[in-house]
């Protein structure tokens, strides 16, 4: 069973990192996925605005999600560069973040990942992601 069959299946406790943050799960498509992040006060800074980590980690996270489904079987992925732009803290509510495939070669894969904050259009981050392909 793959990765995404297996986050089909058991949810978001099948990813240790899912559960510790709170990320709940939403659609996975063929070149694209959804997440969403409650933002909690042992999440914030010094600042008092949520540490910028977390909008990598989950934009990183929604990337990974998008890409699966796009490979084989026997095909697994790994990050060989990932840099966020980052717009606007946060300091409550749910962020949802978003990744999408921009392109998908034989061995490199290029992704994007967005984070906004629930009921709004306004990107809070972006992540660009570049992904190795290997096989098992």
């Amino acid at each position: 069973m793959n990765y995404i069959e297996r986050i089909r299946t058991g949810g978001r406790d099948t990813n240790p990192f899912f559960t510790l943050m709170g990320i709940e799960i939403g659609d996975i498509g063929r070149g694209c996925a959804t997440l969403r992040m409650p933002v909690r006060p042992d999440m914030l800074n010094g600042e008092d605005f949520l540490q910028g980590g977390l909008f990598t980690a989950l934009a990183d996270e929604a990337m990974v999600l998008a890409i699966y489904p796009l490979l084989d079987p026997e095909e697994r992925i790994a990050t060989i560069s990932e840099s966020t732009t980052f717009m606007s803290g946060a300091q409550k509510g749910v962020l949802i973040g978003t990744g999408r495939v921009l392109k998908k070669g034989r061995r490199v894969i290029f992704a994007e990942g967005d984070v906004t904050m629930e009921g709004s259009d306004r990107i809070l981050s972006r992540s660009t992601a570049t992904f190795m392909v290997t096989r098992i």
